[in-house]
């Protein structure tokens, strides 16, 4: 689920400032651990409710828009719901990944309940993508058997770049893959598909990049400065964007949301998009038999799963879902993949030789806390 195609600065860049203006410019990018916790202003929430539901919001989402709330009814009784504010109408209009990534979180939201010695009583509310209650849970104490590892959930990353060119071992394959052979298909970089989804890729990223809408909407959740990071703490930062050293302190202190527009920049975007699809070990497709509401939840569990296991084997996942977000290339990856079920995540995937620390923000569960 992510959309960034970005900057690759000019190495040439130069920008002559003195000692003083350099001394209090923003000099380093904002990184989660530089989070500090903030003071807790509901007091229903008991301490395991809010290690729960942080651990929960860790969930991955497009342009890192965290687009759940949570209503408090009592304590561990809970409806997560769906946040209109934080859809992306120009590249989702359905609200399909919105809904994606909800499952996302509740798919860490049951791991860290059952760590936590809760198990999650499910009970289906939404009909549609729009419907703001989206589903009810009651969290049960329970025996804890074989809890779940939560470092994984807090050492989730999506990384963009370094990935090596090794296709995935058939033991690796297996191991993410497990029991769901039939909704997680590899395509191996060497393969016609993997190539064919390169250069889709590439097109489609092309196509939503001249769309004034879908551009002018990347660039409302671009946290260009570590004070507007800090105030948000959601979208895209530099270090999201893995944009690093002097290119990243230009860009905190030199950019806003009238550069996301200009021409050189969409130009390097997709010149980011190229170089992050040639280095890959190819391609994860995650596919669903519908598009249900209880469908699209499941699968966004699904891949939520696959995504708390690629650390452990070095692997790294990158969702980019242009292709499913532009029309033109929508309707062609079907029958050029030779899959019916519909397609629902695209995730570039590739080794890794050294696996950075995850460093996007998060909202205190106090902010989508609603009573």
């Amino acid at each position: 689920m992510n959309r960034e195609k970005f900057i690759s600065l000019a190495i040439g860049t130069t920008i002559t400032v003195g000692t003083t203006s350099y001394l209090f410019s923003d000099k380093s990018n904002l990184l989660r651990a530089d989070m500090k916790t903030t003071e807790d202003k509901n007091k229903n929430l008991k301490s395991d409710e809010k290690e729960i539901l942080f651990l929960a919001s860790l969930a991955p989402s497009g342009h890192n828009t965290q687009p759940w709330f949570v209503q408090y009814l009592e304590p561990l009784h809970w409806i997560i719901g769906n946040d209109k504010n934080k859809w992306l109408p120009a590249v989702d209009p359905t609200q399909r990944e919105t809904i994606l990534s909800i499952g996302t979180f509740m798919q860490n939201l049951e791991y860290a309940a059952g760590a936590f010695g809760y198990s999650c009583d499910w009970n289906l509310l939404a009909k549609t993508n729009q419907d703001e209650q989206v589903m009810e849970v009651n969290l049960i104490k329970k025996e804890s058997k074989n809890a779940f590892d939560i470092t994984k959930i807090k050492n989730r990353r999506t990384v963009r770049s370094n990935f090596l060119s090794d296709v995935l071992k058939k033991e690796d394959i297996e191991y993410l893959v497990n029991s769901e052979p039939e909704f997680i298909h590899y395509l191996p970089v060497t393969s016609k598909e993997s190539q064919y989804i390169d250069e889709q890729t590439i097109i489609a990223n092309r196509i939503q990049s001249d769309r004034n809408p879908a551009q002018q909407e990347l660039a409302e959740w671009i946290r260009f400065s570590s004070k507007d990071a800090k105030k948000y703490s959601d979208g895209l930062t530099t270090a999201t964007m893995e944009i690093e050293g002097f290119s990243g302190w230009v860009v905190r202190n030199f950019y806003s949301k009238n550069n996301v527009m200009k021409q050189d920049f969409r130009e390097r975007g997709i010149d980011n998009v190229k170089k992050q699809v040639s280095e890959s070990a190819g391609w994860i497709l995650i596919t669903s038999k519908d598009d249900s509401v209880a469908t699209l939840l499941e699968t966004g569990r699904k891949m939520q799963r696959l995504f708390l296991k690629v650390r452990e084997r070095n692997i790294a996942i990158h969702p980019m879902t242009q292709i499913l977000e532009e029309s033109s290339t929508k309707q062609q990856l079907n029958p050029a993949m030779g899959i019916s079920e519909n397609i629902q995540f695209i995730l570039r995937v590739g080794y890794l030789k050294n696996y950075p620390q995850p460093v996007s923000l998060r909202r205190p569960v106090d902010w989508f806390i609603r009573s």
